[in-house]
């Protein structure tokens, strides 16, 4: 009989437990829900809010004007639009202000060279960039090969040589992630950044970097735009009809439109979004200690 009563009470508690779970996890997924659903809506509400006339709390966090020439050292055709698409296209519609790119290959990776070539430069066109402010290398040390170590001061001594033929006030490229950890946009980081601490770069010339984004952020579109607020101080963010824009020039590069790019195309915060970060001597050596330790 005892046993029987046990029996009983257990199987009473286990029934609780069951419906005290079941109930938890009920509740949790209607907040869940409840809270991505005005995520969602303060998202949209914000970006439709930033492009108001009137937003200087905003706007302030935009990238300084007093940049006339600006250079985007870039690794392989694709990446100006890819990752730098946003602050290229606002870039070029400033007024007084001109943009110029070095690709440091061609992207021969698959013996396509010539075609990214062509592709790059249908893709700046597409961006407002003038041909004659595009050069492209494509030099024996600098392949387009993931699997070879381009040399820091190889491409050093070509950022060097392009700031002072240019007159350039402000050099824009990778951060130490490369975004997508490709050794070589990496590899372009160390080269901008041994110009800085070794004092070679002029002091009129200032250094950014794209800021690289986890794997979540990085393919959330829209709804990062809070935390890039929050979290960055030079940013650009396109309205949705000059984000078609970069899309287009994305396009353009249909020798790399394999089914992955093409997801990329639809979700990553790059073809709509970059964060800058702008770096001085002291901003670097932090960052090698880093690396160091």
């Amino acid at each position: 009989m005892n046993v029987t009563v046990q029996e009983s009470q257990l199987e009473t508690i286990y029934v609780n437990a069951l419906l005290y779970v079941e109930t938890w996890l009920s509740d949790a997924l209607e907040h869940l829900l409840i809270t991505t659903l005005v995520y969602v809506i303060v998202c949209l509400c914000l970006y439709r809010w930033i492009f108001r006339p009137l937003v200087p709390v905003l706007r302030s966090a935009h990238f300084p004007a007093r940049h006339r020439r600006i250079l985007f050292v870039l690794a392989h055709p694709d990446d100006e639009c890819m990752f730098f698409g946003p602050t290229i296209l606002s870039l070029c519609q400033r007024d007084n202000c001109q943009v110029f790119l070095l690709c440091l290959s061609i992207g021969d990776h698959e013996q396509q060279g010539l075609v990214r070539r062509e592709e790059l430069f249908r893709s700046c066109q597409v961006l407002k960039i003038p041909p004659e402010n595009v050069t492209i290398m494509n030099l024996t040390e600098l392949p387009d090969d993931p699997n070879v170590e381009w040399k820091v001061p190889t491409i050093a001594r070509l950022i060097e040589q392009t700031i002072e033929a240019l007159d350039i006030e402000a050099l824009i490229t990778f951060d130490r992630d490369g975004v997508s950890q490709h050794p070589n946009h990496i590899a372009i980081f160390y080269a901008a950044s041994s110009l800085c601490l070794t004092g070679i770069m002029p002091n009129s010339c200032k250094f950014y970097a794209l800021e690289s984004t986890n794997l979540l952020r990085k393919y959330m579109l829209v709804l990062d735009l809070p935390i890039t607020l929050l979290l960055s101080r030079h940013w650009f963010v396109l309205p949705w009809h000059e984000r078609k824009i970069v899309v287009r020039a994305m396009l353009e590069h249909k020798s790399q439109l394999v089914w992955f790019r093409k997801l990329y195309i639809l979700l990553s915060r790059y073809m709509l979004m970059n964060s800058l970060r702008e770096l001085n001597v002291s901003d670097l050596e932090l960052e090698m200690q880093l690396d160091d330790s």
